[in-house]
């Protein structure tokens, strides 16, 4: 078992306008985003589950070709293999989770 605070971890920009503060465990990798408007999720999918949790702003998501605009306090299931993709409407604040653990991530 370990202890941090989020602000201690450091952030790290994984693509153009998503930086991540990312915790794993053996199982599971929790990351905490701050994404600037007007960023570009590029359309992709992986093996990994998704939620992805919306804790602040607007955000267009498409999972296998099904559009939403989600707001403060929205959530999407991301299952695997599913293609998604989507843009940050306003600065935006999520927490995904992922199943298995990112790897790519690490």
């Amino acid at each position: 078992m370990s202890f941090t605070k989020l602000e201690d971890l450091p952030a790290k920009e994984q693509m153009p306008g998503f930086r991540g503060r990312f915790i794993h465990a053996d199982t599971v990798t929790i990351v905490h985003w701050d994404v600037t408007a007007g960023a570009v999720l590029p359309e992709h999918s992986h093996p990994h589950e998704q939620i992805s949790n919306l804790l602040e702003g607007e955000f267009e998501m498409t999972v296998d070709g099904q559009a939403r605009r989600l707001g403060t306090g929205s959530i999407a299931v991301v299952p695997s293999n599913a293609v998604h993709s989507g843009r940050a409407l306003t600065d935006c604040r999520f927490i995904d989770v992922f199943h298995p653990v990112r790897e790519d991530y690490r």
